[in-house]
């Protein structure tokens, strides 16, 4: 019987390794590539002398950063490693000192050393557990996974349980540790012979050789006749193909700014580097409120300061915060400071560049809004960062309302993927009324903070000479593109993740 070589081949292999056999393996031995195993899989598949079975799995690579762990020491076995130098017992507020890890938080070693309970602590202390000493011998699971990925770069999770790794327990014990390890999921695909294809091997196969290209030479002898052709089957598996795109924040942020062009609102912009009196004391807040301390803003050394803007606006505002001047408001009864006001700062909100518009044009009716980075003195974690987009927005109008703010807020969510937006009550310092706005995250089946609205107070409005409502918004763009993309860690929108650059979903 003569087969395709491809085909050929595929069974002659599986016959020569005892099927099942995995695809990979498949390959390795017979010197097709893989898309030609698949291609003879399926056509010896269709005429029954093989069974394709599919099963899911989960693939374990290891990153450079555990690559680093896998050849020295994880931070918090090296940390244990010292306390049993110290006797078992340290202070806490020593054990940096005691500690020379490069480029690692003390505090997080505490905490992995206490999650796996290797240590607990003791007023000021941090002390070694009976479990610490059994693993002062002895690897845990997530150190032997890593050993193990070290020799093979990366493995699916049945591989790793044969070599005797736990896996479900390394996995949970990596959860949360970013930069360690990846995982994905693959579908994992073998071969096995079927009781046809195993009577064919028996009863003699040869291949047969096939054209893959007419050439003019077949045409003019019409040696075309004489040949089989190859036959090409368009819906086999291959490797997949990650095409060119934008960031998925930067299809975001676009996404954002063709929202509010199409909904006729004029887009804006104004520098990153501003003065405190934009940031800060144009919208109403007082010159002691601890947003505006040095741990929480990041304030500039060089140019320190800034010119003010015209001297009515100056002398409107101070008025409206020592006494509430014009605005029929009391103020916030204190000496406000000029020298205060001139500090320059990375602004920590895009609501400067809309009081900002609003004091140059104060008469209705506009709709304008802006979408740029903001800067905030924080810890950096999974849902926090120092720097971040924001999108800002007002409404000058002399009919706006509460509702109208509402629907406007409606429709722009819809236009980004959330048909369902509540509303609460809320407090912000330069809004009354005030309301946070929330997103139904289906795949979570729960309400999502998405950002903060209300009305502008008249202490904002009136020492400009806007006599009239304002609507305003702030929100959060990284906050919407964690959900679109089902990102639990906002820090990944950063991350240089080619894997997961590539497979993020153009549409979503």
């Amino acid at each position: 019987m003569k087969l395709p070589e491809a085909e050929y081949l595929v069974l002659v292999t599986l016959s020569r390794l005892g099927s099942p056999a995995s695809i990979d393996t498949v390959v390795s031995q017979s010197g097709l590539d893989q898309s030609k195993v698949m291609a003879a899989a399926v056509s010896l598949a269709e005429h029954g002398s093989v069974s394709i079975k599919e099963t899911a799995g989960t693939v374990v690579t290891l990153s450079e950063r555990g690559r680093a762990y896998a050849l020295d020491l994880f931070p918090e076995r090296r940390a244990l490693e010292t306390l049993e130098k110290a006797g078992g017992r340290v202070r806490i507020s020593a054990l940096e000192h005691l500690l020379t890890i490069p480029d690692t938080d003390t505090r997080r070693i505490i905490k992995w050393l206490t999650q796996k309970s290797w240590c607990k602590k003791e007023d000021d202390n941090l002390v070694m557990t009976a479990a610490g000493k059994k693993a002062s011998t002895e690897k845990g699971q997530d150190e032997v996974m890593v050993d193990q990925l070290l020799k093979r770069g990366s493995a699916d999770t049945e591989t790793l349980s044969r070599d005797g790794v736990d896996t479900d327990a390394a996995l949970k014990l990596l959860k949360g540790r970013p930069g360690i390890v990846k995982v994905k999921s693959k579908t994992f695909r073998s071969l096995e012979l079927t009781k046809k294809g195993a009577a064919q091997i028996s009863e003699g196969i040869e291949p047969l050789q096939e054209v893959s290209i007419l050439t003019y030479e077949m045409l003019a002898t019409g040696k075309w006749r004489e040949v089989r052709f190859k036959t090409y089957e368009v819906d086999l598996p291959t490797a997949t193909v990650y095409p060119g795109k934008n960031h998925p924040l930067r299809r975001i942020i676009d996404e954002a700014r063709l929202a509010f062009l199409t909904m006729g609102f004029t887009e804006i912009n104004s520098p990153h580097v501003e003065m405190s009196f934009w940031v800060f004391d144009a919208l109403y807040q007082p010159q002691d409120h601890p947003a505006r301390e040095m741990q929480d803003t990041f304030y500039m050394s060089a140019p320190r300061e800034s010119q003010l803007p015209r001297k009515e606006f100056v002398d409107a505002v101070r008025a409206t915060h020592q006494d509430g001047g014009n605005t029929g408001s009391t103020g916030w009864r204190y000496n406000w400071d000029t020298g205060l006001t001139r500090r320059n700062v990375l602004r920590t909100h895009t609501t400067a560049t809309t009081i900002r518009y609003l004091a140059a044009h104060p008469r209705p009716p506009a709709k304008v809004f802006n979408i740029g980075r903001v800067f905030r003195r924080e810890k950096t974690t999974y849902k926090h960062l120092i720097e971040f987009y924001q999108v800002d927005g007002i409404v000058i109008d002399e009919k706006a309302s509460l509702s109208t703010l509402l629907g406007s807020l409606t429709q722009f969510y819809g236009k980004m993927g959330f048909p369902r937006v509540s509303f609460r009550p809320s407090f912000f310092p330069y809004t009354e009324p005030s309301v946070e706005a929330y997103g139904w995250l289906e795949s979570k089946k729960a309400w999502i903070e998405l950002g903060g609205a209300g009305i502008f107070r008249a202490e904002v409005t009136k020492p400009f000479g806007c006599n009239v409502p304002v609507l305003a918004w702030g929100l959060s763009i990284e906050r919407v593109a964690m959900m679109r993309f089902g990102l639990s860690d906002i820090r990944k929108l950063y991350w240089s993740d080619l894997d997961w650059l590539r497979e993020a979903e153009l549409c979503r």
